[in-house]
């Protein structure tokens, strides 16, 4: 009975020492020209030197073991991963972040072997690039589903871009319940800085929750003299305050198109808020009385407010503003097309000035959305389409960038995809861009990470990694709105929770001003 045990007991070491043994790289192999198909595709990229492990899988069910091996010169791997018939390849963090730290400034030479039938093959050698800059650490965003009429349970979200930890910064639902169903968007911070943040509720519990730190509060930005809530917010980088747009807003869904649906302005405008004071006023310099006006965006010296125009004179007088504007528009919907604008600012007097034209896109048939600047104040990167402005839709879309000198806008052809590439990001320093696109199966979008060299050119992008691989293929949701920050969100999720459920919105102070 003890020998009995003990060969059990030696049979359990030697498993156990099985299922913790390294992966090593095969001495007696073959060589391919046929590149292996993975997931993510993470080939010949340039990554930050802070980013989390790019884990993969190799999409080959006629293998039973993969190993890879990562190299600074020649096979002299640092860092060996293997995966059984799943194909998955998961990282040690540790020592990711120490391949990653030798590689700084370099590339590091990724080889996949993959045994089939007890025979071992070496497919071609790829590079990754780890650039100099650092990527901020935070990305936040919205995860929704993807249809079109109903938010059930939608929440905002933090990961940290080092690691794979996610934090949920607000949820509206862990169970629904339709008389306590809203809509949670527009998270938006001060400057990269997440000690001033806000974002929207819709529905239920509506208003605008601004947090100070590790407080907030609610407010509510509506009167009779403004088209509705503020939508689309832009702090500004150093002073108290936001500004927004203010839209009609409706959707429209084609009976038969490519397209599945779009999202028309019936009417819109600018709006500056006051935090400190909590009073709200329209701007301006921007309302031209026959244009919508929408996404705003400061420029990083604050001086100036960049946002997309549409020119309406073609809309009949007794139309526009009203709610019925959507007989014209309906049939008009492929011909609203929006140009990038911007007015400036003054920091002391708090006034703005003459609108001036920045890109013209409508006279060459296309139309701009989500224009932003820079942190070197430099580029303007914005995304353009066939036509609108809500452009996760189209598959037209696409993100270019216009120097601030005054050249001649761009596409950035190596980071676009065929399909949706909408809503982006600059990272604090402008090395980095994050977009969402719908390149991976036209359904969802994801976010896609992207190097901005210094001569103003996109890299190849790269989606976001994630401990298992798979993840972006089982979870069905949506990422809207990705934005960097430097830091963590520092109010609880508790917090706000309280804030948004338990709390009257504070309505804002509407100011006339000339």
């Amino acid at each position: 009975m003890r020998k009995s045990l003990q060969y059990i007991l030696l049979l359990l070491s030697l498993m156990m020492m099985a299922c913790n043994s390294s992966p090593t790289i095969p001495t007696d192999y073959s060589r391919t020209d046929k590149q292996p198909a993975i997931y993510p595709d993470y080939r010949n990229i340039v990554i930050p030197p802070n980013i989390a492990p790019l884990n993969f899988m190799v999409q080959d069910d006629k293998a039973d073991a993969f190993v890879v091996g990562y190299a600074l010169h020649a096979d002299d791997y640092l860092l060996i991963a293997g995966a059984d018939a799943d194909g998955k390849i998961d990282m040690d963090t540790t020592a990711w972040r120490q391949l990653l730290a030798q590689a700084k400034g370099t590339n590091i030479g990724v080889d996949i072997y993959a045994q089939h039938n007890g025979q071992w093959q070496r497919f071609p050698r790829y590079t990754l690039t780890v650039a100099q800059e650092a990527i901020d650490p935070f990305l936040s965003y919205r995860l929704i589903e993807p249809g079109y009429e109903l938010y059930r349970q939608v929440g905002l979200y933090q990961r940290n871009l080092t690691n794979f930890d996610e934090q949920p910064i607000y949820e509206n639902n862990r169970t629904f319940d339709d008389d306590e169903n809203h809509c949670v968007n527009c998270h938006n911070y001060q400057n990269y800085d997440t000690r001033h943040m806000l974002f929207h509720v819709r529905g239920a519990h509506g208003g605008t929750i601004i947090a100070d730190g590790a407080e907030a509060h609610k407010i509510s930005i509506r009167h009779d003299s403004i088209l509705g809530a503020g939508v689309y917010p832009s702090w500004h980088p150093t002073l108290p305050l936001v500004a927004f747009s203010t839209n009609l807003t409706g959707q429209v869904f084609h009976m038969q198109h490519a397209e599945k649906i779009e999202v028309l302005d019936e009417a819109s405008d600018l709006l500056l808020y006051d935090v400190t004071n909590n009073t709200v006023s329209r701007i301006p310099g921007a309302d031209k009385g026959d244009a919508f006006e929408t996404f705003p965006c400061w420029n990083p010296a604050g001086d100036r407010l960049y946002y997309c125009s549409a020119n309406m004179h073609a809309m009949p007088d007794s139309l526009y503003g009203k709610r019925k504007t959507a007989e014209w528009l309906l049939p008009h919907y492929d011909s609203i097309r929006y140009d990038v604008w911007s007015v400036p600012f003054d920091t002391i007097t708090r006034r703005f000035g003459q609108p001036q034209l920045e890109i013209d896109c409508a006279s060459s048939g296309k139309s701009a959305s989500v224009p932003r600047i820079s942190p070197d104040g430099r580029y303007l990167l914005y995304t353009l389409a066939d036509y609108g402005q809500f452009h996760i839709w189209h598959k037209s879309a696409d993100l270019w960038v216009a120097p601030l000198s005054h050249a001649d806008p761009y596409p950035l052809t190596a980071t676009n995809s065929p399909d949706v590439d909408s809503y982006h990001t600059w990272s604090s320093n402008g090395r980095w861009i994050v977009f969402s696109s719908r390149r991976d199966d036209g359904n969802f979008t994801r976010p896609y990470i992207a190097y901005f060299d210094r001569k103003g050119q996109a890299h190849r992008a790269f989606l976001l990694p994630q401990k298992d691989p798979e993840q972006n293929l089982l979870l069905l949701k949506s990422y809207n709105v990705p934005e960097l920050t430097r830091n963590a969100v520092q109010v609880g999720h508790e917090a706000l929770i309280h804030t948004v459920r338990q709390t009257e919105a504070q309505p804002a102070t509407f100011q006339h001003k000339e």
